[in-house]
């Protein structure tokens, strides 16, 4: 088996960041600015930094210790292991809040991911809670989207923490789920780059998967419904009301919890180390880097001709034992991978999914992210581009 050689394409590109027309759907106005970059400018005016933002935190952390009082825990954190959940769990602390701590082991973790997760828990006096997949259904549930053809490989992890942290929430009569989400350093990812819903999700699996699963819960609209409805469970990004430089953080992390760096964006798993920067860049002509870097320029925390430069490295720093290994871990042979990378790319609209409901239900939709039963940033996704 020969590694598959990295190709830079520099297609038509957006003058502000380096996000270009490889993202199906995005559009750029009369001075060469896309689509994503507005997306962030109407976020920066909602959240704008100032004494406003501020006290809406104050009045959103004393509504949570209200709603808390009495109860084990006030709140959820949901942890990786990364820079962005780490740093949020510090802050919710530092908040005063009481957070039950959640991870999701899907078989992937990286030595690096479990000891920073284990030694902020630790120094931070919280409980942790490590919700565990059966290895063999995860595999084959991530199997199923690897012959499904389509870039949407890391959805799986992605819906069941989601499902698990709602689950749990429910459980512990817990009202608010805190993500570590950023749109000042992560972006707004394309839905073509990661699709996910439910029927999306049990489609692909039926099709291409061999085992019932059980040891983890996908959860399905009524359910999301259910929680966000009837059982007021909310999500917060509380990197959204608050400065958040990523080096800085990085550093306040390494310098008062041991918080070790792993590498790249969300690198603390090992699959998706390989999936990003191998499979993605290869097969989908994918480059998850662009929406980093881009967020990254439009925040002020990287130069735009220093992120060209580091655009056209190959991201894969593995060789070909990287590549054995996972393939070994997920019983698919070098024959069998080799077909699958060269096989046509999918996407999720080749699959049944929620997407023409979405769009049927905008105004709908509209209403709940104003109320806050579905995140602004998604709607944001769904009605700004056009991929027909």
């Amino acid at each position: 088996m020969k590694k598959i050689p990295y190709k830079y394409q520099a297609e038509e590109m957006c003058t502000r960041c380096i996000m270009d027309i490889t993202v199906r759907g995005i559009k750029f106005d009369e001075n060469g600015v896309c689509t994503f970059c507005h997306i962030h400018d109407e976020l920066e005016e909602k959240f704008s930094l100032n004494s406003n933002i501020e006290n809406e935190l104050n009045v959103i952390i004393e509504k949570i210790k209200k709603d808390g009082k009495r109860k084990k825990y006030d709140c959820i954190v949901g942890v990786s292991g990364g820079k962005d959940s780490s740093f949020t769990l510090v802050k919710v602390v530092e908040l005063g809040l009481n957070p039950l701590v959640v991870h999701f082991d899907n078989g992937w973790n990286s030595d690096i991911a479990v000891n920073n997760i284990k030694n902020l828990c630790s120094k931070l006096n919280v409980h942790l809670y490590t919700h565990v997949a059966d290895w063999e259904e995860f595999k084959d549930l991530q199997k199923s989207f690897l012959y499904a053809s389509v870039p949407d490989g890391e959805v799986p992890t992605d819906w069941v923490i989601t499902s698990v942290l709602h689950k749990i929430a429910s459980k512990e009569k817990i009202r608010y789920i805190i993500g570590g989400n950023t749109f000042r350093t992560e972006g707004t990812t394309p839905l073509t780059w990661t699709y996910q819903d439910p029927t999306y999700i049990n489609h692909i699996q039926k099709t291409f998967g061999k085992k019932k699963i059980r040891s983890f819960p996908i959860m399905n609209t009524l359910q999301f419904f259910y929680f966000s409805i009837i059982k007021r469970i909310r999500w917060l990004r509380i990197l959204y009301y608050i400065p958040y430089n990523e080096k800085e953080a990085v550093q306040y992390l390494t310098e008062n919890y041991g918080w070790i760096n792993y590498g790249g964006k969300h690198f603390e798993s090992t699959y998706t180390k390989f999936f990003q920067s191998y499979i993605l860049t290869r097969k989908f002509n994918i480059d998850k880097r662009k929406l980093h870097f881009s967020a990254l320029i439009r925040s002020n925390q990287m130069d735009r001709d220093i992120a060209l430069n580091k655009i056209q490295e190959d991201p894969y720093e593995g060789g070909l034992e990287s590549i054995v290994y996972t393939l070994k871990k997920l019983n698919i042979t070098e024959k069998e991978f080799d077909k699958l990378m060269h096989e046509e790319p999918k996407s999720f609209m080749n699959y049944r999914s929620l997407y023409k409901l979405i769009l049927f239900l905008k105004k709908p939709l509209n209403f709940a992210a104003r109320i806050g039963v579905v995140p602004d940033v998604i709607i944001k996704k769904y009605f700004k581009f056009d991929f027909k």
